[in-house]
Order: structure tokens, then sequence, then C-alpha cells
């Protein structure tokens, strides 16, 4: 005789449905439409509530979970300006394929179709940048649109779902209870057809030049076992986006060529110009549009994902394995019949380019801290499992282009939206989902205006007993508009900041302050901050005398 559930209460079956999911926690700012959720969370013995100091910060938190663990990060807001508020957080998940589900409190549906307090179209605002956005009508619904939320987030290509939740289908009763587990996985994907693997097995094989180019959809535990797997049998040089870091690993650095964004001037530009069979994998056109690294679009391009590619006149593959990636790469490596990969003359100049900052990596005296002197020392200071999160700015185009990371899901930034203010409330959700929480060190790093933008959770930081190392670079100006701005009108505007001392502004949320204010300090104070065990913040002087150059000599004709 089949069991009839007991109804339940619809806030409940949200919580059941969050477990049953994966979800052990949740980030969000209480408020009356979403309180019954709250509620209920309450009693949860295994999810944890993380009470942020804005939605937007919550959002950037799960998030980060979403990236590093793979499975949807969770965040609750109410209605009106709680849920508009997430929409930047939101925005950058979906586009930089980071699954999260965001659930948002609604007005009673008897007052939905009134002028009345918080009431809003939060769905209509939120639609445009999730992968869905749905509202429920009935409680009998509530098990359900939770599931699919749930499996429409890590669907590939991966993002954010929302699901609206009126006050009183919250707070009401159904007799459909949570899903269970199992159904929150999503069925395995399969290789091409071998036919399609042997056709780029062929290509590899007849290719002079042929290069990997690692996208964000590279950087899964899996794919990136296949990858090393086949770079270890079949050599060949490697170049990666920016949230491609960690794919590489340190016993096949011997063929990282480096990563390629923004403004097409570095050894791996050079590198994929002169490529006569470029395999993208994982590659989203967000990352790096395809018209500025395939400028005549005119090489030759297999396209390895989980989906089809956007054909357009820059990116027009010869061949496409769409599917899973890490068979596809596993189907590759066992159809090449030959590669005898040799370092060419052009890969060593490249190679030897793109090692070359490292003579210059030093400050002069006590000068302000040069940003290589700065990233020599941190990559010396940390192990290749510290989870390194960077904000947007141009302490973000220093640290993608010259700081080394050999495991996947430890150096993360911010490439598809290129969001000012994410590193720290990233930096909190990396020190929340390691086992156990807050165990190891997390660095976080942004300049001064982005660390403003999310500044705030300095106070969530501390509360949740985080062990972060933030370091600021400050010049007291958004540096990366401004040095854009003075090449292209031989003058800035509108980038003046300054007038915060980062050192007591730690102090007052009771976290601990340190200072930089020249190279010869830069070892000691960074030792120092390092070993602190809690929150800190560093506040380096930075010279940016020298960032026009990294928008400098693009790469030439002859490599056109």
């Amino acid at each position: 005789m089949e069991l009839v559930p007991a109804p339940q209460c619809c806030a409940t079956i949200v919580v059941e449905s969050l477990y049953n999911a994966g979800v052990r926690l949740v980030f969000g700012i209480p408020g009356a439409k979403v309180d019954a959720i709250f509620d209920a969370l309450v009693d949860h013995p295994a999810i944890k509530l993380v009470v942020c100091r804005h939605e937007q910060n919550a959002a950037f938190m799960a998030a980060a979970v979403g990236r590093i663990t793979g499975c949807p990060g969770v965040c609750i807001a109410t209605s009106g300006p709680g849920a508009s508020n997430l929409t930047t957080g939101l925005a950058t998940a979906t586009t930089e394929g980071d699954p999260v589900v965001a659930i948002i409190g609604a007005v009673s549906r008897l007052q939905s179709t009134k002028r009345t307090h918080q009431s809003m179209k939060a769905l209509e605002v939120l639609g445009p940048i999730s992968k869905k956005a749905i509202g429920i009508n009935v409680e009998d619904q509530v098990a359900e649109v939770m599931l699919d939320a749930f499996r429409v987030a890590r669907s590939y290509p991966r993002g954010a779902s929302v699901v609206s939740l009126p006050l009183d289908v919250a707070k009401g009763i159904s007799k459909i209870a949570a899903f269970p587990s199992m159904t929150f996985n999503l069925p395995d994907v399969g290789p091409s057809p071998l036919s399609c693997i042997e056709t780029v097995g062929r290509l590899i094989e007849q290719a002079n030049l042929p290069v990997l180019f690692l996208g964000m959809r590279s950087t899964a535990p899996q794919v990136v076992a296949a990858i090393r797997t086949f770079l270890e049998q079949h050599p060949m040089p490697v170049v990666e986006t920016f949230q491609a870091a960690g794919a590489v690993s340190k016993e096949l650095v011997n063929l990282f060529y480096g990563r390629v964004g923004l403004f097409r001037n570095q050894p791996g530009d050079k590198l994929l110009a002169k490529s006569d069979l470029i395999l993208t994998v994982g590659y989203d056109p967000t990352e790096y549009d395809a018209n500025l690294w395939n400028v005549q679009g005119n090489l030759r391009i297999v396209h390895i994902d989980y989906q089809p590619c956007d054909f357009e006149r820059h990116y027009w593959p010869v061949a496409e394995l769409v599917g899973s990636i890490k068979h596809n790469i596993i189907g590759l490596a066992a159809n090449i019949r030959t590669s005898a990969y040799v370092q060419s003359e052009i890969c060593r100049s490249l190679y030897d380019e793109f090692h070359s900052w490292t003579t210059t990596a030093i400050s002069e005296g006590n000068s302000l801290v040069h940003p290589l002197h700065f990233i020599s020392c941190l990559q010396r200071f940390v192990s290749p499992t510290t989870t390194i999160t960077c904000d947007v700015g141009t302490v973000y185009i220093y640290m993608m282009r010259y700081f080394f990371a050999y495991e996947p899901g430890k150096f993360l930034t911010s490439n598809g939206q290129q969001t000012l203010g994410v590193a720290l409330p990233w930096a909190i959700a990396a020190t929340l989902v390691q086992d156990p929480p807050c165990s190891e060190k997390v660095i976080s790093l942004s300049g001064d205006g982005g660390f403003m933008f999310s500044s705030q959770e300095l106070s969530t930081a501390v509360q949740q007993k985080c062990n972060i190392t933030h370091f600021i670079w400050n010049d007291g100006h958004y540096n990366m508009v401004e040095f854009q701005e003075e090449l292209k009108y031989g003058r800035s505007s509108g980038i003046a900041l300054g007038g915060v001392d980062f050192v007591k502004f730690a102090e007052a949320f009771d976290a601990k302050g340190f200072r930089i204010r020249s190279g010869d300090e830069l070892e000691t104070v960074m030792k120092e901050a390092l070993a602190y065990e809690g929150v800190s913040i560093v506040d380096v002087s930075i010279d940016y005398s020298h960032t026009q150059d990294l928008a400098s000599r693009v790469v030439p004709d002859e490599y056109q």
C-alpha cells in the first residue's frame, strides 16, 4: 500500500529541497516576505544560514559556492529592492557559468495585482539575466519548481535560476513533499560519435603547431584530469583564458604559454595567431571575444564543448566535438596515432618572452610596490592549494597574466562581466565550503575602488570567523579606467578616489589592518599578514606608473 506523505508547510518543503539538492550553505538577508523560509532554516541541522550585509554580495557568495563545488549556491532575498539587489550577482553568475538558485519573496497572491508595499515585477527584472525565472502560483507547485530550478542551474551552460515565492504560499501547506536527492542530479553526458573524434585526431596529426586553448568550462576536476593525461600522452602548447586558471599542472608548466584576454598582446595571443589548429576546450565567447584573438577570421578551430558553438565570422570551427568534454578528450587521446611534439623556434621564443618579466619583478629601494614584485612574492608564499580570489581592475590584469595557478578552482576572477566587488564575498564563500569551515587561509585581492563595492562584508567575514587575508592595491583611483582613458583621450576623468584609511577601516570591523608603503616592506609585512589567523586587510601602496604598457604592443602584423 502506497503511503501518502503528510501535508507540510511549503517553507519546510523549500528547505528540504535545498538539503536534498546538496546545499549546506545559504546566503541572504531577512525580510517579511521570506521570514517563513528563514524560520524553517533555523530548525535544519545541516544547512548553515549566513546573513550578509547586501543582497548583491549574497549572490556573489552563492556563485562562488557554485563555481568551487559544482553544486548550485543558494541566495535568498525579500521582495522589492531585496530582489532587485540580486541583479548584478545573478547576471555575473549566468554570464560566467556559475550555478546559482535564487529564492525571492513576493507579496501575497491577493495583493499581486495591486499597487502595494514592496510590490515589484521582480521576475521581469531578473528573467533576462538568469537562465529561468519562475513564480510559484499554488502550494503544490513548490517541490516541482524547486527541483526544476536546480536542474536548470546545473545544466550547461550553467547559470542562475530564480524562484519567486509569494508570502502566503511560503506559509501555506502542500501534500507534495520535496523530491529525493537522486532527482537533483543530471544524467551523464556521453562522448561525440567515434567518427567525429577520429576526424579531429587526424587533424591534430596533420597540424604543425596545434594549440590547446582552454576556456572556463574546462576547469571541472574530472575534465582537468583528462586534459592533463592527454597532455602527458600528446604534448602540445596550452593557452588559458582567465577563467581557466589552474587547468595546467606544475608538472606540465613547460607546455604553458600563459593566459589571454583583453588587449591581444600576450605571448599566448601570438601563439594562437601562428597556430594552424586551435582546439578550444570549454571556451565561451564572453571570456575573450573571438574577433579579438582571431582578427582575420582565418584560424582553423576545433570546438570541444558540452554544446554546439555559436557560429560567426570569427569563430568558424572546421569540426565540433559536442558532449562530455572529459570523454571527448579521453577519446582523442586514444585516437591520435602519432604525436612527436618538438618545441619549435617560435615556441621557444614565445616561452622565453612569457617568462621574461621575472627578471624585472622588483621594486626599487623604498619606492611604491611594483605589481610584479608583489606577484613574485605572493607566488613564493602560497601553496598551489591556496584559494585566491581576485577582483576586477588593474590588479586583475596583472594577476591573471603573471600569477601561476596549478589547481582548478583555486584562482578565481570575474571575466565575463568584469564585475567589481567580487573578491571579498567570494573569499568568504571559499572559506565556508572548506572541510572543516575556515580551516585554511584564503587570499583575496582588489583595488581600492573594487574593495569599497563590498567592503561591508568585512562584518560578515569576522562574524563567520573566516581566515582571510585581503590585499588592497591602493593608488587612490579607478586605475583600470584611468589608464585606458589616457590612451584614448590623453587625459582621464571621473576616476579619483582616496580618503580611506584601510587599516583603521579594518580595525573598525574588528579585523586586523596592515600597511605596506614601499617595496622594501613587502616581504616582511606580507608574511606577517598571511600568518595572521582571522580576517586581515593589507593596504598596499601600489606603483601604477607603467599600467599603459598593459594595453600596448598589440600582436604585430607578422603574426596575422
